[in-house]
């Protein structure tokens, strides 16, 4: 494990974090939004994040070699994927231009599945895991540079 390795993983976790951010900026922002380019109302994104774990990695030679799972790398974006789990609102304005027509939900505008308070809570999460992350690079930079100060003595 090099010297700058808890620089990197904070790295990581910055930039997937910043992508979170982005998005959720995006769902807050077509919340009302009943037309897309694909058809329909906008459905809530969500980033999807995995572990980085590139083979060879470094392995502690005093953990067991049961509880050994792998040194981490950090984290990486997945993908972005589509809510289509949760369902759309149903509102009653039959003077919109997107209101269903015809059948039993005539009149009925379908809103994007986002929910603002959701998608805020999941902001200041997202902000967080940033602010963390920043916190780790500068203890490292704290460390390094007393290090130097002890190397030079």
């Amino acid at each position: 494990m090099g010297l700058f390795s808890s620089i990197n993983i904070a790295a990581t976790g910055m930039s997937a974090e910043r992508l979170r951010t982005d998005v959720i900026a995006d769902n807050i922002a077509n919340a009302s939004t009943t037309r897309t380019a694909e058809g329909g109302p906008f459905r809530r994104s969500r980033v999807v994040m995995r572990p980085r774990v590139e083979e060879p990695y470094w392995r502690s030679p005093f953990l067991p070699e049961m509880l050994d799972n792998g040194a981490g790398k950090g984290v990486r974006v997945a993908e972005v994927q589509k809510d289509y789990a949760a369902e759309l609102r149903l509102v009653y304005d039959p003077t919109h231009p997107d209101a269903i027509k015809t059948g039993p939900r005539a009149g009925y505008v379908e809103m994007p599945n986002v929910d603002i308070v959701t998608e805020m809570t999941d902001m200041i999460a997202a902000s967080r895991a940033y602010e963390a992350n920043a916190s780790i690079i500068e203890g490292s930079k704290a460390m390094f540079l007393k290090a130097l100060d002890i190397g030079a003595r």
